[in-house]
């Protein structure tokens, strides 16, 4: 059985079995537990508490926790772009400062220092996340809020790790130069003939 139970199948939403079992009926999802536990995070609307994150205005978790994990994410990633910003005012350089090392995070809150405890092992050490931390988030955190922390980690580590590979401040030319007709289109547009070739190759 998974860490966090995932909810019932009779127990989802009519809306949620349907399109489960749509992507199940395709091939698309192999078995449906990790979506019966994502469905946690469903909800409507968003706490209507006044501290929604710009980039995030729809999430369970508040606006400060949110920018300090956006920004530990950075500084593990090596993203400067994202680290340099600040997007919420709770988040000042003193907050920030006590990111970098444990023993000063003593000003934050104990939701705080496990969500910053728990980006961090996602992002250098993902095997060591157990029981024993999740036991403890969960006297802090509810469980949709421990499903939205989770995937909101996950993508804040992917994306700035992506950026980092940019090299955003870079001086010297781009490897690939700006060119109006490759926003928003595939290599099968742009490249028909490349394409039909591949295809007959490996047909």
């Amino acid at each position: 059985m998974p860490r966090i139970e995932p909810i019932p199948w009779e127990k989802l939403k009519p809306e949620q079995r349907a399109a489960i079992q749509r992507g199940m009926d395709c091939g698309a999802y192999r078995i449906a537990l990790p979506l019966q536990i994502f469905a946690y995070a469903d909800h409507d609307q968003a706490p209507d508490d006044g501290d929604r994150h710009p980039n995030f205005p729809r999430h369970l978790l508040d606006g400060k926790l949110l920018e300090l994990l956006r920004i530990r994410s950075a500084q593990l990633g090596g993203c400067e772009p994202c680290m340099a910003s600040r997007k919420v005012a709770g988040a000042t350089d003193e907050v920030v400062a006590c990111l970098t090392s444990d023993s000063l995070r003593q000003e934050l809150s104990d939701r705080e220092r496990l969500a910053i405890e728990f980006l961090e092992l996602l992002a250098t050490d993902h095997h060591r996340i157990g029981d024993e931390l999740y036991a403890r988030m969960a006297q802090h955190f509810t469980t949709a809020e421990i499903i939205e922390l989770g995937t909101t980690c996950g993508h804040m580590i992917g994306t700035h790790r992506f950026l980092h590979t940019l090299n955003v401040f870079g001086d010297s030319d781009p490897v690939i130069p700006y060119a109006p007709e490759q926003v928003g289109s595939t290599w099968a547009q742009l490249q028909p003939q490349a394409v039909i070739s591949a295809r007959k190759k490996s047909a």
